[in-house]
């Protein structure tokens, strides 16, 4: 994950175009606490939020995608079928079924509240999301990276490896 120094912010790869039809999703994953942040394809258009609903801090991003079911009248007054608006544009919380608009993030129960959105653009057919650092894994020490890369090194009397 490359880091743009300027902004402290990552450029995280989440996928091919072609592994995102419309309706689909995946989650950039979570790691030491941290929400992870969910990334949608609607109707063609990448969005990416972070994946906590600030209700009670469920996992928004693995909820229902769908529309919102709009009447003009009370269900009981049996006056036509409600209309579904925003179809796959409506993310449900699933633990207590909160609305989020994935557009923009704005909650469609409480419009004081509204989740975290990121920056997503499209790169040599990939999907990139621009994230805070602090919203992403932590990478590991330099010395742990060589270490994976390298495996254990013997260190001699005169310091060198």
């Amino acid at each position: 994950m490359p880091l743009d120094a300027a902004n402290d912010v990552r450029r995280v790869v989440a996928g091919t175009v072609e592994e995102f039809a419309p309706g689909q999703r995946t989650i950039i994953v979570p790691f030491r606490g941290r929400a992870g942040i969910g990334v949608f394809n609607v109707n063609g258009q990448y969005y990416a939020l972070r994946n906590l609903c600030p209700h009670k801090l469920g996992p928004l991003c693995v909820g229902r995608v769908s529309g919102r079911p709009v009447a003009a009248a009370p269900p009981s007054s049996y006056l036509g079928e409600p209309e579904i608006v925003m179809d796959g544009e409506v993310l449900r919380c699933p633990w207590h079924l909160w609305e989020f608009d994935l557009t923009t993030g704005q909650c469609l129960v409480d419009p004081q509240m509204r989740v975290k959105m990121y920056p997503v653009a499209i790169e040599d057919g990939q999907v990139v999301v621009y994230a805070e650092r602090v919203d992403l894994p932590v990478p590991p020490p330099a010395h742990s990276r060589a270490m994976a890369e390298n495996g254990p090194q013997t260190v001699g009397e005169d310091g060198a490896v």
